[in-house]
């Protein structure tokens, strides 16, 4: 609620964040009521509010996929960028610790299309990154039944860092990206509150907006189809499997 009100979210604003675990959440007019639990339907510090998506599996899948390859996360994300859109074939479900959208916390990780052909260090990495956005691109995509119709998309997180996470975003998830300079969002969100708490007005002071860079790519829509393909295989396997 505080990094909405510090990114100053307006409506159609998506913003996607990747750290420990990924978030999805949007500025909203209109309350979410989800059944499934997938979608939680918080308010945000404005009066209105702020449908929320949660994965488990986010950033700590682009730190094991390099510790397997035995490389820095700035090596990770050159390898990545080395290889192709796809990564050779190779689809990753990156359920490392379970996962809670979907609702699968006895799942693990499945690496499907590994051949003597694709396999080299960076189609590999390439899968790891893929997955990390193709599955917060996967689940983003419910918000849409609660109200929210995407104008924009923000990109934050320790992983917005990444530039394979940049470069590959616009492409997988099917729209432009912009990302914030790093920053502590929440801490700016907090001050943007106790100025407005100040001021006494009905709305929140204007605030500046933080400086943005704008990453495009063409749409690669099969990258999530495959993603949810696996995924839709993988449901009814055995707990730990």
């Amino acid at each position: 609620m505080a990094a909405a009100l510090g990114l100053g979210l307006q409506p159609g604003d998506v913003a996607i964040s990747i750290g420990t675990s990924g978030t999805v959440f949007a500025f909203s007019e209109v309350p979410a009521a989800d059944p499934s639990g997938a979608v939680a339907g918080f308010a945000d510090a404005t009066g209105h509010f702020l449908p929320l998506v949660c994965t488990i599996n986010a950033g700590l899948v682009l730190s094991a996929i390099a510790s397997l390859l035995g490389v820095g996360l700035d090596d990770l994300s050159a390898l990545a960028l080395a290889s192709t859109p796809g990564a050779g074939g190779m689809t990753l479900l990156p359920y490392l610790d379970g996962e809670r959208t979907p609702d699968r916390p006895n799942a693990a990780g499945v690496l499907r299309g590994l051949t003597t052909r694709n396999a080299t260090r960076e189609n590999l990495a390439r899968a790891g990154v893929e997955a990390v956005i193709a599955s917060l691109a996967s689940v983003g995509n419910l918000l849409t039944r609660h109200g929210v119709h995407r104008r924009r998309v923000l990109l934050i997180g320790g992983a917005a860092r990444s530039e394979a996470i940049r470069k590959l975003a616009p492409g997988i998830l099917g729209s432009p990206v912009l990302v914030p300079a790093p920053g502590e969002y929440v801490a700016l969100g907090a001050a943007r509150q106790a100025a407005w708490a100040l001021a006494g007005t009905s709305v929140p002071p204007r605030w500046p907006a933080p400086p943005a860079f704008e990453y495009e790519g063409a749409p690669q829509p099969e990258i999530v189809e495959r993603h949810e393909a696996l995924r839709a295989d993988t449901a009814s396997w055995p707990a730990n499997s």
